[in-house]
């Protein structure tokens, strides 16, 4: 279990090396119940080796209230994973630094990220740089409407393995392929198979992913971690 939460990104990459899987869950602040938090993440999966923490619309200040409760209940490294430049703690051991590189709205490329540095520098947050590759799940999901992109097709594999590689060469130390939140069709194995044979850095997969068979197939296809979050909000996760 990844404990050193200073060193989340030598973390993950360690993990990796070793060739172990990392599971993530993901918390949306504005659903989150503080007054259950400990049942919550007792709840969890064993195996569950970080909590990322964001959603694409997130009430003002939100996102550092569950942080400060989160901090305080586990030893698991939670990081950032911000829908806009509103949900950054210095509470929280590390920021997902996203852009969004499947889409071509400035605001996600660079705007929002500009817009996040003052809050930033003056923290001790480990940036991790983060190519975020917004995949088609079959429903339109909130990152599709909040970010105004159009997610890359599942049958154009070639497009989504170089916009990986794009991220990579442009110096992200992460890949996400994101399906969205309540996705009715997960990131396919050929898809997460493909991108993880060209890349040299982490790949990390979420959306529409219920069951543990999902999650086995997803790592069986090459994701190093794997986010799961409206499955465990809803309860409706399937072992």
């Amino acid at each position: 279990m990844i404990t050193d939460a200073n060193l989340c990104l030598a973390g993950i990459i360690s993990e990796v090396n070793m060739k172990q899987k990392l599971l993530a869950v993901l918390i949306d602040p504005d659903k989150f119940d503080e007054n259950n938090a400990s049942g919550f993440l007792s709840n969890l999966p064993e195996v569950t080796t970080h909590i990322f923490v964001g959603g694409s619309v997130v009430a003002e200040g939100r996102t550092c209230e569950v942080v400060k409760i989160l901090k305080d209940i586990t030893e698991l490294p939670v990081i950032l994973f911000p829908g806009d430049h509103s949900q950054i703690s210095g509470h929280a051991d590390a920021l997902l630094f996203l852009s969004l590189i499947s889409g071509r709205n400035p605001e996600y490329l660079i705007e929002q990220q500009v817009k996040s540095v003052k809050k930033i520098k003056n923290t001790q947050l480990e940036i991790i740089p983060t190519g975020y590759i917004l995949i088609d799940g079959g429903k339109k999901c909130s990152v599709h409407k909040v970010s105004n992109t159009i997610p890359l097709s599942q049958d154009d594999i070639e497009n989504i393995v170089n916009t990986a590689l794009a991220g990579q060469y442009s110096g992200k130390k992460l890949i996400y392929l994101e399906a969205g939140s309540g996705a009715e069709t997960h990131v396919s194995e050929e898809i997460i198979r493909s991108v993880k044979s060209a890349l040299e850095i982490p790949l990390i997969v979420g959306g529409g992913i219920r069951s543990t068979t999902q999650l086995q197939n997803a790592y069986n296809a090459g994701a190093d971690l794997v986010v799961i979050g409206t499955a465990f909000e809803n309860g409706s996760f399937r072992e």
